[in-house]
């Protein structure tokens, strides 16, 4: 999957997820389904913007990008900010 291809991925995970927290903006809570899928969301959002960094990173360093591959949700939400 090339850079292209990766943004306009991150580009519909956003928009399901702006539509499902515009859902609910009025304060009410979510479904559980919907929550559950809110969570899936951000996860693999946080996963795909990762695999964004790792790419361009090989690329700066003058290494093949699409050597990065996805590291897994919990390694990537287990980052220290």
């Amino acid at each position: 999957m090339d850079d292209r291809k990766i943004l306009e991925h991150i580009d519909a995970l956003v928009a399901e997820e702006h539509e499902l927290r515009g859902r609910h903006s009025h304060g009410e809570s979510p479904p559980e389904n919907e929550a559950a899928r809110l969570r899936h969301l951000e996860e693999t959002l946080d996963q795909t913007w990762d695999l964004l960094r790792r790419r361009r990173a090989l690329r700066e360093a003058g290494a093949n990008p699409d050597a990065a591959k996805p590291a897994p949700i919990p390694e990537v939400e287990g980052y220290l900010q």
